[in-house]
């Protein structure tokens, strides 16, 4: 009787062991992780804020090509906890210092049939939570395809989303706000016709960052944290269940991911507040990135850059020497057509502008031969990278340059053909080296080649990398457009500076533009990952086009606050240099403002409404301060307890003149100057689609 006794008693221990294993939780502050195992054995989590719940019980786990249901039958093998608090300092960035603190849960899965091992790890932090799969290495798991990612988050509510198309080529869609049940991308897709390259083969899939606000107040932000080796994550929405499931971008034969355990997935990331501000102040994407992998960084200098862009953006000039590729001079070379932008002269003309008025960069679009015949062929052999127009004479352009004491910054447009970049790319970079090239913008418009990879999948995703990692060895900075969303990875490669990965001011050039509110959500959105190149400062708001009706969907003022606001360490004056002159006294903000800061605070915040933010100069006591509308007029009303106690400033104000409107009147402003102290309270009136910009510069 005894014996039976001690052994239900330990059947009884053994059980409840087993239970207290498969039901884990973990939090800090507001932020609670719960992590459960089902019957079926497959593992679920949860997040609350504040006794909230943000996410319901969802699904994780995979299905592989190798064994379809690695998302049922686990055991728990183990768990372990650890905690960090710590403080790292970025090469550059928004602050000169990021606190890195965390709970860290590491929840060890078996399955029972196969004996297979997987790892999921959740980091806690006071605004949100990240978590990954780890593959560890084992001998039943070593090489695998990933069929599908299963990863689903179950929404608490029907939330305001502000959301592009889940397009496997494309993050340049405007944003569409609308109940998360409400999510149907079929319509926009078809209307976005200015967009080079569109797939999106599934109506209900949306693009991460996704950005949403319950009824109750909660913000919700979700994202993915070090995309590397792995395809980009999409988010499948079911309406019935509000569950947004992941759909990971496939290869041209359909598949995923090809893994070679040991490996770790990239970071999901959940970042939640009831307040909108602190979404934006949140450093939890970087966090979750590895620290920079480069031996030196005392190379890498953000600037402010001018180009010849704008203008053929709006038709003024070309990228291509000659109107076709087959029109040949009886000697065999191409007929110039006379309208190449980026000849001698012409780029000069830049980089005397550039002189004049401090700016460090000059960026040369269109200078290499093949622009003729790049765009809507899917072809693969374009460009060389190193062989200039007969009107763009290198060596001149180089010896004007440092004269000036102006830095050229190369471009190489891929035209989609990743192949053709990688083969060669190391003499790209060696002929930017030689020609004292310390940045590139990189290019990639058009179908992806290999034909049938996408921008957004594996195969993509490692390019970019390589290209980063290439540009360091180099010494040279990165600016990417048309990649893969960013997902932090600037911390671990802080030569990848910049990125465009969004609907940019470009718009506003060739096509029905971005509609006034797009600037106020694209800091909840896109801006997560990392920088964008948006490429602000346009003065000349109307008449640019000889389309009827075409102009930039902001005021003067706004656009310099966009300075502020679209934060970039690599930051273009986008617009030509006569529309510059003949506002010379706006345009000293953009000579003003610094890329590069000590401290960041975002004082007043609503996606889709209104953004106000000020930003302290990297080394300096002086702040800069950008405010910006939707459609709506408003009035900026925000205390500068900021600013140094006991010391005052002399405060330029950029702002909205009077009867200013984005359509009717988007060219008038006013500026101001005050004394103000940390006793100061600003208020300025916005107008619709409105802003205003301010230097605060200590005395």
């Amino acid at each position: 009787m005894l014996q039976k006794f001690i052994a239900c008693s330990c059947l009884f221990c053994f059980s409840y062991t087993l239970r207290a294993q498969q039901n884990q939780t973990a939090s800090l502050g507001k932020v609670q992780l719960n992590f459960s195992l089902d019957r079926d054995g497959s593992p679920n989590y949860s997040v609350d804020y504040g006794g909230k719940p943000v996410v319901l019980s969802s699904r994780l786990g995979f299905t592989l090509a190798e064994d379809s249901t690695f998302y049922r039958g686990f055991q728990v093998r183990g768990v372990e906890r650890k905690s960090t608090d710590t403080v790292w300092q970025p090469v550059w960035g928004e602050t000169r210092e990021i606190r890195d603190k965390y709970v860290e849960m590491t929840v060890h899965l078996q399955e029972a049939a196969s004996g297979k091992l997987l790892d999921i790890v959740f980091r806690i932090f006071t605004d949100g939570v990240g978590f990954r799969y780890v593959f560890p290495r084992q001998d039943g798991l070593r090489y695998f395809v990933v069929s599908d990612e299963l990863t689903q988050f179950r929404m608490a509510g029907d939330h305001k989303t502000f959301w592009i198309p889940g397009d496997y080529d494309t993050n340049e869609y405007p944003y569409t706000t609308s109940a998360l049940s409400a999510i149907d991308n079929a319509a926009l897709v078809a209307s976005s016709t200015a967009i080079a390259v569109r797939v999106a083969p599934d109506r209900y899939a949306v693009q991460t960052p996704l950005m949403m606000k319950s009824a109750d107040g909660l913000y919700i932000n979700i994202h993915e944290a070090a995309l590397v080796n792995y395809p980009a994550m999409q988010l499948h929405m079911d309406a019935a269940t509000l569950t947004l499931s992941a759909r990971l971008v496939p290869d041209a034969v359909g598949n995923k991911a090809y893994v070679h355990a040991p490996f770790s997935t990239p970071w999901r990331t959940i970042i939640v507040s009831d307040k909108a501000a602190d979404i934006l102040s949140s450093k939890l994407v970087l966090n979750l990135n590895e620290p920079s992998k480069l031996a030196t960084t005392d190379w890498i200098h953000p600037m402010k850059f001018v180009g010849i862009w704008w203008e053929m953006q709006t038709g003024k000039g070309t990228w291509s020497y000659s109107d076709y590729a087959d029109s040949l001079s009886a000697s065999g070379g191409l007929i110039p057509s006379g309208h190449h932008s980026a000849n001698t002269k012409n780029v000069e003309r830049y980089i005397d502008f550039a002189a004049r008025n401090h700016i460090g960069g000059v960026l040369v679009e269109g200078w290499n031969v093949g622009w003729e015949d790049w765009f809507g062929n899917w072809k693969e052999n374009v460009f060389d990278f190193v062989t200039p127009y007969p009107d763009f004479d290198i060596r001149a352009i180089t010896a004007y340059a440092a004269g000036h004491g102006v830095k050229l910054i190369m471009h190489n447009e891929t035209s989609g053909s990743a192949t053709n970049y990688d083969r060669q790319m190391d003499t790209a970079f060696r002929f930017m080296t030689a020609w004292g090239y310390g940045a590139v913008k990189t290019g990639y418009v058009g179908k992806i080649i290999p034909r049938g990879e996408h921008h957004d999948g594996q195969w993509m995703v490692n390019h970019y990398i390589r290209v980063a990692e290439k540009a360091a060895q180099y010494h040279v900075m990165l600016d990417a457009h048309e990649p893969v969303r960013p997902t932090g990875l600037q911390r671990t490669y802080p030569n990848w500076m910049a990125c465009e990965a969004a609907r940019g001011n470009e718009y506003n050039a060739f096509a029905d533009g971005n509609a006034p509110d797009h600037e106020t959500i694209l800091p909840f959105t896109r801006l997560m990952g990392g920088p964008m190149d948006y490429t602000p400062g346009i003065f000349r708001i109307r008449g640019y086009s000889s389309v009827p009706g075409r102009q930039v969907h902001t005021t003067l003022a706004k656009q310099l606050a966009l300075y502020v606001t679209m934060y970039s360490p690599l930051q273009m004056a986008a617009d030509l240099p006569e529309n510059y002159e003949a506002h010379s006294d706006a345009f000293q903000f953009i000579r003003d403002v610094p890329v590069d800061w000590d401290d960041t605070k975002v004082l007043e915040a609503e996606p889709g409404d209104y953004l106000t933010i000020a930003r302290k100069e990297k080394g300096a006591a002086n702040w800069y301060l950008g405010a910006i509308t939707d459609e709506n007029a408003r009035t900026m009303n925000v205390a500068l307890s900021f600013l140094d106690k006991g010391r005052k400033y002399k405060a330029v104000v950029y702002k909205d003149g009077a009867g200013a409107d984005w359509k009717q009147n988007p060219e008038s402003y006013a500026i101001e100057t005050l004394t103000v102290d940390s006793q100061s309270k600003l208020v300025v009136k916005l107008a619709p689609g409105g802003g205003a910009a301010v230097s605060i510069v200590a005395l």
